[in-house]
């Protein structure tokens, strides 16, 4: 079957890609991450603080033995600490060698896309808050912003963790 068969009959071009992201809430705001890198979803539980850590690091969880540093996304965005509690979310992700948990208001769903629907953060809005975000997917209930995942941590933070 030639490319042209191929995407008449799957309504899909040869250089689409469908991809899955889980999509969350902060706020009234939805934002995504690939599948891919998502370990494990669990629910908030009591972590250990250290001192002198970036206010958007709640800490570090035990998670079958590993230390996985718990990043405050509210906080991380710029919207002030999150005020966790049985409710919220723990998204575990592979970012690089290292897992980290992002504290989240709850799971939404799983979203398929083609790669191809994603938009570029508009240049307007680009700054220290929007550094994290590789593009935007607009679905039925709105508009999800994706996370870059490997600009989420600074890189001094990443280097201490390896």
């Amino acid at each position: 079957m030639n490319d042209a068969a191929n995407q008449a009959l799957t309504g899909r071009s040869k250089d689409s890609v469908t991809a899955e992201l889980i999509s969350f809430a902060i706020g009234d705001e939805q934002y995504g991450v690939d599948i891919m890198a998502v370990r494990e979803i669990k629910g908030w539980s009591e972590i250990n603080h250290l001192p002198g850590q970036p206010d958007y690091v709640r800490g570090v969880l035990n998670l079958r033995g590993v230390m996985v540093p718990i990043v405050d996304l509210r906080c991380r965005f710029g919207g002030g600490l999150t005020e966790a509690n049985a409710l919220h979310v723990v998204i575990i992700v592979q970012i690089g060698d290292q897992q980290v948990g992002l504290l989240a208001d709850r799971v939404l769903d799983i979203v398929a896309f083609e790669s191809a629907q994603v938009q570029p953060v508009p240049a307007v809005v680009r700054n220290g808050r929007t550094e994290f975000l590789s593009g935007l997917l607009t679905v039925d209930a709105g508009m999800i912003a994706l996370i870059n995942l490997s600009h989420l941590l600074d890189h001094e933070i990443s280097a201490q963790a390896a």
